[in-house]
């Protein structure tokens, strides 16, 4: 027996429900997880979102694909990929076609209608045969028609008790519907579940105020993170942010120079002249850097990998943080209407430090002043003009109101052992690359 196969044995694998709408980050992500042996993916729940239902089923099976004749042209690769196998397939289920409610958004401008960039018409090569597309022909995956959320209860019925890690990479529609279906199960027996999603305190992506997955389905936030009669055991959650996401990029000069010499944004990648792999991950990295340039960036920002990243370093039954990671409960509710801040964060800053300077919680003391005003109080409304520095009032907040109480929020990761240490995990792991720190230091500080 190999010794990277008793490694296989003797680690604890974390059995991981990827819940994704695969665009090019979740699908560079997607390979991040079939590449790490801490991991055994048992479903895949596919969903709108970075494109139609429709599109990211086929764009698992072209992940498949890819890794598949990777593996035929250099089978030394095969144990690099140990979630690539055929002993314990795992299930393909198509999800939610929309949100619970509101209007339907996608990321087309960004992914492509395809999803990956339009490879299904710039590279055909890259499409997968339409009789593997069906239940029961495909050699690696267990194509699936069964209800999605029926499924993941079923998962978690035959599993033990919080061993799976249900990771969501696109809108929470998919977890909504499995919570509104059989809320006790999941909360009873989910063991994590990592989210990436949402902007706190930083602008959004898809508006000024929302990160696209919330944006996508912001009623489905609420219910899965936010309402106390249905959300998740929020002890068992991990959000990841574009506050944190965002800081943790592919440098195309760090895949240029490592990874793909023949890179470029104005030809296609040649099939001939490059690794399976590598043709199809600079297949629809092509159209990202353009749409990156675009934005005044060489360098593509790693939220769904972070998100893997994150799963792995968290099995479920970790008490607190992994070594050096960080989270911190925050509050916050979804805004799940507004014309302009649809699935925005509305986080409660009026008790943070400096919010004002000096008093307390102005807004706050300011509306209990006027009830005592409108119960008679004395003293007029004229001594509301200036409330700087208020008199000390005792002010009491319903539970509906208080959105700041880190006790009761939800865990954020705010810190991780760092952006190159990522990089260089996701090099090696996906595309067996070894690469210096210093030298990914050095091309993270040029974008």
């Amino acid at each position: 027996m190999r010794p990277f196969r008793l490694w296989l044995i003797l680690i604890n694998v974390i059995s991981l429900t990827v819940d994704t709408d695969p665009g090019v980050d979740d699908a560079i992500a997607i390979l991040l997880a079939l590449a790490s042996p801490e991991i055994e993916i048992i479903a895949f729940v596919v969903s709108f979102g970075n494109t139609d239902v429709e599109a990211s089923y086929r764009n698992i099976f072209k992940i498949y694909q890819a890794v598949g004749r990777h593996i035929d042209q250099h089978p030394e690769a095969h144990e690099l990929f140990p979630g690539y196998t055929s002993v314990r397939k795992p299930l393909l289920l198509k999800g939610a076609t929309g949100p619970l409610s509101g209007e339907l958004h996608s990321a087309t401008y960004f992914h492509g209608r395809d999803g990956l960039s339009d490879i299904s018409e710039s590279h055909p090569e890259l499409n997968p045969p339409e009789d593997l597309l069906s239940a029961g022909n495909h050699p690696h995956l267990e194509v699936s028609d069964h209800p999605a959320h029926e499924a993941v209860l079923d998962l978690l019925r035959k599993r033990p008790p919080r061993s799976v890690t249900y990771i969501s990479l696109g809108p929470l529609t998919n977890l909504a519907q499995t919570l509104r279906t059989d809320g006790a199960c999941v909360r009873e027996r989910i063991g994590r579940v990592v989210i990436m999603g949402g902007a706190l305190d930083v602008p959004g992506n898809a508006t000024p105020s929302a990160e696209f997955n919330f944006f996508a389905d912001s009623y489905a936030v609420d219910e899965v993170l936010i309402s106390p009669t249905t959300r998740l055991p929020l002890a068992r959650v991990l959000l990841l942010p574009l506050d944190i996401t965002s800081t943790h990029l592919l440098p195309f000069s760090t895949y240029t120079t490592h990874i793909d010499p023949a890179f470029a944004t104005d030809t296609p990648s040649i099939p001939t002249a490059k690794k399976p792999l590598t043709h199809f991950t600079s297949a629809f990295l092509r159209r990202a850097r353009s749409v990156m340039r675009a934005y005044g960036r060489d360098a593509m920002e790693l939220h769904d990998i972070a998100a893997v990243w994150a799963a792995i370093a968290h099995p479920p039954g970790l008490e607190g943080s992994a070594p050096g990671w960080t989270a911190r409960r925050r509050s916050f509710l979804m805004e799940r209407v507004g014309e302009l801040t649809c699935g925005m964060c509305v986080v409660d800053r009026r008790d943070d430090k400096g919010a004002y300077a000096p008093g307390a919680n102005r807004a706050r003391v300011q509306a209990e002043l006027k009830s005592h005003m409108a119960a008679g109080s004395p003293g007029g409304f004229g001594s509301l003009e200036s409330v700087a520095v208020p008199a000390r009032v005792e002010v009491t907040d319903g539970p509906s109101h208080r959105c700041s109480d880190e006790q009761e929020g939800v865990p954020v990761v705010e810190g991780t052992p760092g952006a190159e240490a990522l990089l260089q995990v996701m090099v090696k792991r996906i595309w067996h690359v070894v690469v210096d720190k210093e030298n990914l230091t050095a091309d993270l500080l040029l974008v």
